[in-house]
Parts: structure tokens; sequence; C-alpha cells
């Protein structure tokens, strides 16, 4: 092994494996943020990262020791940080490429469990290569650092300790610090460039390689200015916002009659606001069937609570159409509030609380004549408002003669769907269950209530209605309301499976969508798809 100065201060040796660790964290938090805006943030997507990273750190250890114990040179293990360095850096600026790339390709070549693979395959291709250089870190270090058998033991426990404990902060740091305050792909950047920094130390306290370090440092820079001006959704051109949040990717953009939040880059409206304050023509319309069944219009006070805020749009329907109501959001990312406040004219006597669903459903006393739950993203679904104890608890904090209206997306009528769990579960708790699709969409609202009154005023109610728009809109829902029968399918704490039973959605919902451009593709190849479009 060739004699380096710096190799002789062991605490350089150390640091070094306290910044691998800490780095091998920081790049796994990124990359559930950098897929969740295609992929969701789902339990599948985290298994399949952690995985991915699992695979890597294994390759990398068992490649490293042999290569220490045949060639120990430490040039070779700097060098192989600087390389991952500038591949994580990379990442913020070719990744989002990669995962459509690789998505696109897959449309036509799966056929079923499509975001699956393609999640699986977007890790192997972006992370598996620098973590696996990073993985060889400790193996070498050991190699260098055990001067005797006397002191191994030692040595080796101290090595392990400065990992552990760099991967305790670089789990801690992208989360809480990092992320929220400067975004993903800076996050990248920093703990990227910790790495070349480690690196180029090295190099410059031997005086060798000097060439390739700079070389590195300039490709380290470029990917750093080019990610700054690129965006997950590089294809938007009307984007008011753009950023990150603890729990979610944000976008804000506008056309000539909306504005729009979406928490994924691909598809998905989660909050919407008619510039002329008209009705939205989505699945917020229909759920404001849940006011006039609960007959709010005739309470001289009634209370609406709304789990699942986003920017207010069903709570600022609520206020436009229901003089007498108070409204009361519950909404886990603060920053979606804000966002509500400044782009979306959400009314300021609007109380909304900063919490999840059911933890506040759990310390709240309070009792409502409508809950409206909308906490169901795409296939991001909180296993915990999913449960037969969550939908106890809503009744629970329901009036006499209170509804809970829940807004059910991913429609579709196959057996043993997730919207099916749903439906059942919720039937197991309440009297009566109606449901009624929404038009122009794959979502399904779900009105649930003891007994038969709310349903019984609702046609009275209607025609009561002063807003002719409104009341159309209730005429709409009153002819396709369909009564619920209950099935046996359940959801409780301890089982409830709704990232697999959503990804089964998900998967066949793509598959309708592309199966013209499938057949296109298999019967005239590229150049016939190319002229379909």
């Amino acid at each position: 092994m060739k004699t380096r100065k710096i190799l002789k201060n062991k605490y350089y040796l150390y640091m070094t494996e306290f910044f691998a660790g800490m780095s091998v964290m920081a790049v796994e938090l990124a990359a559930s943020r950098l897929l969740a805006p295609y992929f969701s943030s789902s339990q599948i997507v985290y298994t399949i990262i952690i995985g991915t990273v699992m695979i890597a750190m294994a390759l990398g250890n068992i490649w490293g020791g042999r290569t220490a114990d045949k060639n120990p040179d430490p040039d070779r293990l700097y060098m192989r940080l600087i390389i991952a360095s500038v591949w994580i850096a990379a990442i913020p600026l070719v990744g989002k490429y990669i995962i459509l790339g690789i998505s696109a390709l897959l449309v036509f070549t799966v056929s079923s469990n499509l975001l699956t693979w393609a999640a699986f395959c977007t890790c192997m291709v972006i992370f598996v290569f620098p973590l696996f250089l990073l993985g060889t870190v400790t193996p070498s270090l050991v190699k260098y650092t055990v001067d005797s058998l006397d002191d191994s033991g030692k040595v080796v426990g101290t090595l392990g300790a400065f990992n552990t404990v760099g991967s305790i902060i670089g789990t801690f740091l992208p989360t809480f610090v990092t992320i929220p305050a400067v975004g993903t792909s800076v996050t990248f950047l920093i703990f990227s460039g910790i790495l070349l920094i480690l690196g180029i130390i090295y190099f410059v306290s031997e005086k060798t390689k000097l060439v390739k370090c700079i070389v590195s440092a300039v490709l380290f820079l470029g990917c750093s200015v080019s990610a700054f001006f690129d965006s997950f959704a590089f294809w938007e051109s009307n984007l008011l916002y753009e950023g990150e949040s603890i729990y979610n990717y944000l976008q804000v953009k506008e056309d000539e009659d909306s504005v729009i939040l979406s928490t994924n880059v691909l598809f998905g409206v989660q909050s919407i606001m008619k510039k002329d304050d008209s009705l939205t023509g989505m699945y917020y319309d229909y759920a404001l069937a849940a006011p006039v069944m609960a007959g709010v219009c005739e309470k001289e006070e009634a209370k609406i609570l709304v789990l699942g805020m986003g920017t207010g749009t069903y709570a600022t329907q609520c206020h436009r159409y229901f003089d007498q109501v108070s409204v009361e959001g519950v909404e886990i990312d603060q920053k979606i509030t804000d966002l509500a406040r400044a782009y979306f004219c959400l009314p300021e006597t609007v109380q909304v609380t900063t919490y999840d669903g059911r933890a506040f459903l759990n310390v709240n006393r309070e009792t409502y004549d409508v809950i409206m739950v909308d906490a169901y993203q795409d296939i991001t679904i909180p296993f915990q408002m999913s449960s037969r104890e969550f939908f106890q608890m809503v009744q629970e904090h329901l009036n006499e003669n209170g509804v809970m209206v829940v807004n059910m997306n991913m429609h579709t009528d196959k057996e043993g769907n997730i919207n099916q769990y749903l439906s059942d579960t919720i039937a197991s708790v309440f009297d009566t269950v109606y449901t009624v699709d929404v038009t122009g969409s794959t979502n399904r609202e779900l009105f649930a209530f003891m007994g038969e009154k709310p349903l019984a005023q609702f046609q009275e109610a209607t025609e009561e209605l002063s807003d002719t728009g409104l009341r159309n809109m209730m005429e709409t829902v009153a002819a396709n309301l369909e009564q619920y029968e209950k099935g046996t399918y359940l959801l409780t704490d301890d089982k409830a499976p709704v990232e697999l039973l959503g990804m089964s959605v998900i998967d066949e919902l793509i598959q309708n969508e592309v199966g013209y451009y499938k057949k296109v593709f298999e019967e005239e190849g590229v150049g016939g798809l190319l002229d379909s479009f």
C-alpha cells in the first residue's frame, strides 16, 4: 500500500466514514422526494428505495473489501468518492428525464405493476452506482486504519460508530432542515459537495491527480448551476409557484379561468379556485350535497369540518353557498395552508389546524354537522384514515343527522378494489351509505349517515336552494345517487393494505389510457407511434 501522509491522521479517516454514512442516508431520503412527484410517496416506493440502497451497499461492501485486499491504494478510494459526488450532483439535473424516459419505455413493454417496475428501474439506474461506490468506503478504511490485531476491534468499532452517527445526522438533516429550506435538488448538491471536498482535500494534500480534481469540481459546479434553472415539471410554462415542504412536492399553476394546486408532477388536481367564483366542475361540487343533506340551510349555525383541507376549495364553496356555516379545516402540511392564503383566497374566517386528521379527531371534542374526508391523493392513501377505527371516530364527531362525505378517487369496477374496501369499511360503521360517480373523472363521492333522515330531507332542501347553479348540481347528485350494499371487505388498523390496492387501480387506469398507443406501437412500431400523436 502506498504511504500517504494524510492517512496517518486517523481522524481524517474517521471523518471520511462519518460523511460517507451521512451522505448515504441523505441520498436515500432525497431519493424519496425525487420519486414522489412521479410515483407517489407510498410505502411501496419507500420499500423500493430502501431495497435498492441495501443492494448497492451490500455489493459495494463485498467489492470494496476484495479490492482493498488486492490493491490497497487509497487513491482509488478517494477517486471513487469524487466520482460518486459528481454522479449525485448530476441527479437533480438528469434524474427527472431518466424517470420520464424509463416510464415511457415501460408503458409499452410492461402490462402490470407499471409504477412498481418504473420506480424500481429508476432507482437501479440513478442510485445504485453512486451508492455502490459509497459502499466500498468502510472495508477500504478498515484496511487503512487497522495497524495490528491488538486494536482491530477498537478501530473497527470506532469506524462503525462514526458511520452510524453520520447516518443518524444524514437521516434528520434532510427531512427537517435542507429539503424544507432549500429543496431536494440543493440537498443532493450539499451532500455530494461534502464528498467532493473530502476527495479534493486528500489529493491536494498529496499533490496528485490535481487535474482530475479540477475537472470534477467544474462538473460539479456545472450540475449545480444547471439544477437551479430546471424544475420537476420542466414542460410547464405557467407555474405561479413550485417548491417543496416536509410532506409534498407543491405546484401552483394558472390558466385563463383557474388556479390549481398539484402535488404530483404528472397528474392530479388537489385543489382548484375558479376565478369567476363558479362551481368547479369537479368532485367538490358533488360533495356540496352533504351540507344540504345535513339540513344546514335550516340551522342558525352549522359547523363543517374538512379533513385534508388542501388550499380550501371545499371550505370556500361552503362559505359561498351556505351563509350560516362555520368551516374548520385540518391540513398536515403548513406550506399548503400558506399557499391557500397566498394564491387561493381562502377566507380568513376559516380556521386551519396543522395536524394529522385522525390525530386531530383523537384530541378534539367538538361535533359537526358535516365532516368531509378528502385526504386521499392518487395512490397516497394514509392507512390510519382508511380503517374502521377511523370512521368510528368520525361518526362519533357528527351531530344528530350529521353527514360524512368522502372523496374516493381512482374509481374502477374491478372486484376487491380500494374503493370497495373503503365503502365496505364505512358501511360497517354507518347505517346508510350512498355513492355518486363524478362525471368525467375517476372520482366517486360517498355519503354516510345514521338513519334515513338526511336523505329524506335532501330533495326538499334542494328545491328551496336559491342559487340556480347549486340547485342544478344537487339535482344531478340526487338523480345519480346509488345506495351502497355492504360487502365483506374491511380495512382495520391492524390490516389495511391501501398501498397495494391503490397501486393496482392506478396500474389499471394507466393501462386503459395507453392501450391505444400500445396497439399502434405493436403493429406499426416507433414510426407509427410518432404519427399517431
